[in-house]
């Protein structure tokens, strides 16, 4: 059986200083449908700011996405939005009832070197992830939309801004998306890459490209994957 050049158990461990994880959809599986809490409020905001039905504020939102990397960034390019009030309604969403995540836990402390977050949303929104599931003491650092100066990943200037916080040697460094696009510069940086396999269109988008260097299912996956003996 031919082995698959793109799997994880051949992950270089050793050769990484800095981990750099996405959140929504990677610190916790897409399947577990918790992002979807904030997309409704995603469409709810679209829906109030343009005075349309949902339905029709779905489709407008999916297209300021595509378009611009963030609903938020082409509201902000094509209707003068203010990111602020955005940013706290869509992610005030309830967490109460996710589970301190034992093994994920236990799988990241066991990294060697720095871990990271990189997030298209807010700091306030991924610490009350991270804090749910136990995990927050992990992260040297959570990057987010705000530090970024609003610009959204995959763009360059999100990623200079990153690099530029951080200090981090891309040589020694790996990141981790379920949006195979945004990993895209951090290849070009001299990161290593990871995406979490997606059937959905717009994360599916650039899988195939040469700057995704490892596929896993989701985070868990990877993270077994490198703990398993050679």
């Amino acid at each position: 059986m031919a082995i698959d050049p793109k799997s994880p158990d051949g992950f270089p461990t050793d050769q990484i200083n800095d981990w750099v994880f996405d959140l929504d959809n990677t610190i916790y599986p897409a399947k577990s449908n918790l992002f979807v809490r904030v997309a409704v409020r995603i469409t709810a905001f679209v829906a109030q700011h343009f005075k349309v039905p949902e339905d029709e504020a779905r489709v407008i939102q999916k297209d300021l996405f595509q378009r611009y990397g963030t609903t938020m960034r082409g509201l902000m390019v094509e209707r003068g939005l203010t990111p602020e009030e955005y940013l706290h309604f869509v992610h005030d969403i309830d967490v109460s009832d996710l589970p301190y995540e034992t093994e994920l836990d236990a799988m990241i402390g066991a990294l060697p070197g720095r871990k990271h977050i990189f997030t298209n949303g807010t700091v306030p929104h991924a610490e009350n992830i991270l804090n749910a599931y136990g995990i927050r003491h992990h992260f040297d650092q959570i990057f987010d939309i705000v530090g970024a100066d609003y610009v959204p990943k995959p763009e360059k200037q999100a990623f200079e801004k990153f690099m530029q916080v951080t200090s981090i040697d891309p040589a020694g460094a790996v990141m981790i998306e379920d949006m195979a696009r945004n990993l895209e510069p951090a290849h070009h940086l001299g990161m290593r890459t990871v995406w979490l396999a997606s059937d959905i269109d717009w994360a599916a988008r650039g899988a195939d490209e040469d700057y995704v260097h490892f596929v896993a299912d989701d985070l868990k996956a990877f993270l077994s994957a490198l703990a398993k003996p050679a």
